[in-house]
């Protein structure tokens, strides 16, 4: 009998870097759980997409802004484990689900500051912390930072303060659950072009222009850059990658 397939769960799986994620693990010949928070149709899309080569696939809604969300979200990804993909576990989570809200720091609010917190932080340690009774031992899980982490950008303080403590926190994780074979890594896209934080990348062709020229490939990122390496990592070829942040950035502010 054929083996099952080993399974992903992405957050914020049905556009931007989300969507290119799950593409990509499907490619390697993963199935995947995806999750929307309101665009349902975008979301299903994406799942047909992937069934079209092969692979399994399904998406629930999930808003990561509110821990009391994860219990119910979880019973039913075990629903979906059992019935469509005859299992009780999955073997990679992959805490992509993010907003961003552009602020200098003197403007900063208290509303802002738990908005980002919410989703960006306490999402990710919540919901990988309920998630370890449903995930595989020697599974992986891949929290996904950004290169504002590392260099300077006004405006992102506490955007980028929540990253930080994202890929502070991966360290514990991958530490702590260590003794389980489960790989706990950071990847940190830098500028990409995308829908995210209203398109200010994509859409601004001069703010896309500057940063081009700090980055020493000289173009700003696509979402096919960052989804091959988060497959990537979910694969035996980076069993022995642990604990470690990826800035995929093209050399952004070197």
């Amino acid at each position: 009998m054929e083996p099952k397939s080993k399974i992903a769960v992405v957050t914020g799986g049905s556009r931007g870097l989300g969507k290119d994620m799950v593409l990509s693990i499907a490619k390697k010949g993963f199935d995947v759980i995806l999750t929307y928070n309101s665009q349902k149709e975008e979301a299903l899309a994406v799942v047909a997409e992937i069934e079209q080569t092969g692979r399994k696939a399904a998406a629930l809604q999930l808003n990561t802004a509110e821990v009391s969300n994860f219990d119910p979200f979880l019973e039913e990804v075990k629903t979906v484990l059992r019935e469509k993909f005859d299992t009780d576990r999955f073997d990679f989570l992959i805490n992509n689900a993010g907003i961003g809200i552009t602020v200098p720091f003197a403007e900063g609010t208290e509303v802002q500051f738990d908005t980002l917190m919410n989703v960006n932080y306490k999402a990710v340690y919540f919901l990988s912390q309920k998630s370890l009774s449903i995930i595989n031992d020697g599974g992986r899980i891949i929290n996904i930072s950004t290169g504002l982490a590392r260099f300077v950008t006004p405006g992102f303080s506490i955007y980028s303060s929540m990253k930080a403590a994202v890929e502070n926190l991966s360290k514990y994780m991958a530490k702590e659950l260590g003794a389980r074979q489960i790989n706990v890594n950071v990847v940190a896209p830098g500028a990409i072009e995308t829908d995210f934080n209203g398109g200010a990348v994509r859409d601004n062709a001069e703010m896309n222009k500057h940063i081009s020229n700090v980055i020493a490939l000289g173009r700003v990122g696509r979402p096919d850059d960052i989804g091959s390496v988060v497959a990537f990592l979910c694969t035996d070829d980076a069993k022995w990658i642990n604990a470690q942040r990826i800035e995929v950035s093209g050399g952004q502010n070197l």
